[in-house]
């Protein structure tokens, strides 16, 4: 019986070709590894994919770098529900599956928690974006999936481009849920910084920025990282966002982007396999590893 299986996508069990992407999850996967066998406890690296593992042989599953869910969705909610029902999730299942769908802004909003203006376009309605944004009376916007990881679909929009993008919204929207905000212009200006909490404690900081000619900081797309020391306002929204969540997860990573009027708001929560720079932070990797020993 394990105590902890590290869960990570079928890319990165056994690769066959070396670059520094790969690179970079072997060696934050191993520091997670290295710190929980320091503990005693047993564990193993597994794709959650993988057909052949049996569940029930382990007492608890980390989530990791599951990066490959988006785009294996029916999949990966089938399997999430039915090891819910064989072991321990960390995060815990309820979290992972609010966490799955962005509509958890709402919630973060209600609990108080100040986030990025953000407007949900449900499946299968019927008004084109141009409509949408003169309702809104928003001219500059991101659209993107309720569900949808590393920018995938994700777009930037004026009044000049909506026309352009009519077709794909309509063949979006016609299968799964949209949500609308309005462009954040402090990312091109400064970056959208990344707290990683563990814990409920907050461990090191991100500063993400796109590359020149593009709004996306995701490293897919050429956006760069930096260290990055945040203000006290920034690390209380941080703390309030984890502590707003129904139960604390053991860890996540909290994103964030000064808004229009200058103030610091919540551009998403990850707690279901968040990228966390480990590399940055080894003691963050070792924190974890503390943290899931006190489970035992």
């Amino acid at each position: 019986m394990l105590d902890v299986v590290i869960l990570t996508d079928e890319r990165f069990v056994n690769p066959t070709e070396s670059n520094e992407y790969t690179t970079n999850v072997l060696f934050e996967d191993q520091l997670v590894l290295t710190g929980l066998i320091k503990r005693g406890v047993s564990v193993k690296k597994v794709a959650w994919s993988d057909p052949n593992f049996d569940w029930k042989s382990t007492k608890y599953i980390l989530f990791r770098t599951t990066w490959d869910y988006a785009e294996k969705f029916d999949e990966f909610a089938d399997w999430l529900m039915d090891v819910a029902f064989k072991t321990k999730l960390i995060n815990s299942y309820d979290l992972v599956s609010w966490n799955l769908d962005k509509h958890y802004m709402n919630d973060l909003k209600q609990e108080g928690v100040h986030i990025v203006e953000t407007y949900f376009v449900q499946p299968k309605d019927s008004r084109t974006l141009t409509q949408i944004h003169e309702e809104l009376g928003w001219k500059n916007t991101v659209l993107k999936p309720a569900i949808s990881a590393s920018a995938k679909n994700t777009f930037k929009l004026s009044e000049e481009t909506l026309a352009a993008h009519e077709v794909t919204f309509s063949e979006l929207i016609a299968e799964e849920a949209m949500l609308l905000q309005p462009f954040q212009d402090s990312i091109l200006e400064r970056g959208e910084i990344s707290l990683m909490m563990i814990g409920g404690t907050f461990t090191h900081a991100v500063i993400k920025k796109a590359k020149p000619g593009d709004f996306r900081v995701q490293d897919d797309f050429g956006g760069s990282v930096e260290d990055y020391q945040p203000t006290d306002e920034e690390i209380e929204l941080a703390i309030k966002t984890v502590n707003a969540c129904e139960t604390q997860p053991l860890y996540a990573r909290v994103d964030m982007a000064n808004d229009l009027n200058g103030v610091p708001a919540i551009m998403e929560l990850e707690i279901i396999e968040p990228e966390m720079w480990f590399r940055r932070n080894p003691d963050a990797a070792d924190l974890l590893a503390e943290e899931i020993a006190k489970l035992f």
